[in-house]
């Protein structure tokens, strides 16, 4: 698929501001949709909308499927007639600036399962109906899900692999016993997915009537504590004890001296292959359900991946092993049409592998990326410099794992990226967030994105995550209400219209 030159905002909905100690997908999802409009942007790119597990990265995920009921917002849900007014006048002081995950997840948990009640006991006909027909389209998934949740919680959230025997291991007999028994719990994890999916997809419809376009993002793994690995265990590398054999990471690169062992169970791609691929269409489908284009994390991993053995401490010790390629777009392709990837195909390269991505991304018009942070620290050679790249790309001011353009040119970066940046840019680096915008904009690359701390030159301590550490700080920025100003949004407007990216 083609993409026209147009540019966008990434923001993550956790990181919209509200009252309610999180993002969520009431008024200020709304009110962000209306800024993009009209700072004359085309997308809105997003995080992974999983419900979040372990440290909540939206990296981890405690499904591939579902979406995260933390985004659901309360006040919808009082539209809907499943709360009431006084049901949200006792709101803990969350803190504005961040999301305090714990009390956060605490105080929502409560009201949702508020919101199931009120509407099993009095919810109008055409709910309950348009309930029913959710949960039986979205049976494939939904049903394992809803279980996985309800066990999960009755297991004190403990990983699947410490359940019971039999729950652990999918026996029919220990699974209907717990399907009798946590009836109840299963029906509204199926409600919270009802109402992310009704509020998410309302979000995304007002988005495109006002020609913004979702960017959602899939991580190429999963979670070993998902629901993915635990009902589909025949389709990764785990032992009798269900522990994987080996799990993903990356080596050594420029964002650690000790690689990035990030822990998922790896994929049987010649099981996956054998069913055609039918659980990653599966994937690609939902995917686009809830965006217009997708963004694969670590697409290389198509290509090749790096298998690092079970109970290594860091990534440094693994090995290099072949993907699916192009078989597993080609089936979905088969089944999808041609759908608009962005593959993120940042990180080290020999010549073989670098070629391989580049052949692979080639054959099916996947544009790769360029992150403006990364060009300034060799030559006038560097490939992250406009100069040296093609329109076939998406260009970044930086990304969810960057520091933010100020945070990068104050604290991260060196004196010698700063000092060539600041010839580079022609500039002296006082305005160096809307310095790397207008490079992005007036770039070749047909899309252009930067973050919304760029667009309010926010500083080190607005940083979304840092790759290779687990909890806060990570993911925990918000945006302050009022934040995004007529003024921003007509500076916006102006470069985008000047560098023609205005569709």
């Amino acid at each position: 698929m083609r993409f026209p030159r147009c540019s966008g905002i990434l923001l993550h909905p956790t990181s919209l501001s509200g009252q309610f100690g999180i993002g969520d997908l009431g008024d200020s999802a709304y009110k962000f949709v209306d800024f993009l409009a009209a700072a004359g942007q085309s997308y809105w790119q997003v995080l992974p909308l999983s419900p979040t597990g372990y440290g909540d990265s939206p990296y981890q995920g405690l499904s591939a499927f579902a979406g995260n009921p933390m985004l659901i917002s309360l006040e919808k849900l009082v539209e809907a007639g499943h709360l009431s007014r006084g049901d949200l006048e006792d709101v803990p002081g969350f803190p504005e600036e961040r999301v305090d995950f714990g009390p956060v997840i605490d105080y929502k948990k409560g009201l949702l399962d508020q919101a199931f009640a009120n509407f099993r006991a009095q919810a109008p006909p055409e709910q309950r109906v348009a309930f029913v027909r959710f949960c039986e389209e979205q049976a494939n998934w939904l049903d394992d899900f809803s279980l996985f949740m309800a066990l999960k919680e009755a297991y004190h959230l403990r990983p699947w692999h410490e359940w019971g025997a039999g729950v652990a291991t999918r026996q029919q007999p220990a699974l209907a016993r717990q399907r009798e028994a946590l009836a109840g719990e299963i029906e509204s994890q199926k409600y919270q997915q009802w109402q992310f999916f009704e509020q998410w997809l309302a979000v995304k419809r007002y988005a495109n009537e006002r020609g913004i376009r979702i960017v959602g993002d899939i991580p190429i793994f999963v979670a070993l504590d998902s629901v993915d690995v635990w009902a589909n265990p025949q389709l990764f590398y785990l032992d009798q004890n269900l522990q994987p054999t080996g799990v993903s990471g990356v080596p050594p690169d420029y964002f650690s001296q000790t690689g990035q062992l990030w822990g998922h169970p790896l994929y049987r791609w010649q099981a996956m292959a054998q069913n055609g691929y039918a659980w990653w269409i599966a994937r690609f489908r939902m995917a686009f359900t809830q965006a217009d284009v997708a963004r694969i994390d670590h697409f290389r991993g198509f290509y090749n991946y790096w298998e690092v053995p079970a109970g290594e401490k860091t990534a440094v010790k693994g090995r290099w092993l072949y993907g699916p390629g192009a078989d597993l777009f080609h089936a979905v392709t088969a089944a999808l049409g041609a759908v608009a990837i962005i593959a993120e195909d940042l990180g080290d390269f020999d010549a073989e592998s670098r070629a391989g991505l580049d052949a692979l991304q080639s054959e099916f018009g996947y544009p790769g990326m360029k992150v403006l942070q990364f060009a300034f620290g060799a030559d006038s050679s560097n490939p992250f410099l406009p100069h040296n790249f093609t329109n076939d790309f998406v260009v970044y001011t930086g990304t969810h794992d960057n520091d933010t353009s100020v945070g990068w040119y104050q604290v991260t970066s060196t004196e010698a990226e700063r000092n060539y940046a600041r010839r580079y840019l022609g500039s002296d680096g006082s305005d160096i967030a809307w310095d790397l915008i207008r490079l992005a904009w007036a770039s070749i690359a047909n899309t252009a994105i930067t973050t919304v701390q760029d667009l309010l030159s926010l500083g080190h301590e607005s940083r979304m995550n840092t790759p290779s550490t687990v909890g806060p700080p990570n993911w925990w920025w918000r945006l302050l209400p009022g934040a995004l100003t007529d003024e921003i949004a007509a500076r916006l407007r102006e470069l985008t219209e000047v560098y023609g990216r205005i569709p």
